[in-house]
């Protein structure tokens, strides 16, 4: 019997189903790339964001009233939030080595345009004249200098931050004439709680409005 071989039409048929089904497999696979890298960018931004926070709340955990610098222990002037914490950094008879000061702005950086949230600390001290020093510098810094830059983090990228404070139960902005206690440079007594809010980029992966509520250890909210 004669066998009958494909003809070209055939040929020319199997070929583009071929490269249809080819065309298929790859895009399949491009896809399943991408969302892979999607998801590997959102857990980082989960992340570093997770890490910012927790650095907050620990820098807040550790926070010290140094009387005759600021009574509150910290302050927030709209652009630079500064507080005294105590230092985890230890001598070599494993006592603390002392206060630092810490501050957290809000930077525009020049080459991309986009907001980014900064932290600054500076060495371990122990007198307060020192202290006073890096509470000085800490507001030149939020304020641009570009002093000390050595000691900053760039944390996050964030489009605006607020913060406020709770007092007699009721939250209130410390730069507002809610506020009775607010001073501009800070407080006369520490807060019983701080309100971070945070606006991440709308157009990154991780977007919204972020809102922590910190309090004090031995803050008791007693309203009925």
């Amino acid at each position: 019997m004669k066998q009958r071989g494909l003809t070209l039409i055939e040929l020319l048929i199997a070929i583009s189903l071929m490269a249809v089904l080819s065309l298929l497999g790859w895009r399949g696979l491009d896809t399943m790339l991408r969302s892979k890298d999607t998801t590997q960018q959102y857990s980082q931004s989960i992340s570093s964001v997770q890490t910012s926070l927790a650095q907050w709340r620990w820098d807040l955990n550790a926070m010290q009233v140094v009387g005759g610098i600021n009574d509150a222990g910290l302050a927030w002037d709209g652009r630079v939030l500064r507080m005294i914490r105590r230092t985890s950094v230890q001598t070599s008879n494993a006592q603390e080595a002392g206060l630092c000061v810490v501050a957290w702005t809000l930077r525009i950086n020049a080459s991309t345009g986009k907001g980014e949230w900064v932290r600054w600390q500076s060495q371990p001290m122990n007198d307060i004249a020192s202290l006073q020093q890096a509470w000085n510098i800490a507001t030149q810094w939020g304020q641009g200098a570009q002093t000390n830059t050595s000691n900053e983090t760039v944390l996050i990228p964030i489009d605006e931050w607020q913060i406020y404070y709770l007092r007699s139960n009721a939250w209130s902005n410390p730069l507002s004439s809610a506020d009775p206690t607010s001073s501009g440079s800070g407080s006369i007594s520490p807060p019983d709680a701080v309100r971070l809010s945070i606006d991440l980029p709308s157009a990154a992966l991780l977007h919204g409005r972020l809102t922590l509520d910190w309090s004090r250890p031995n803050f008791s909210n007693t309203k009925s």
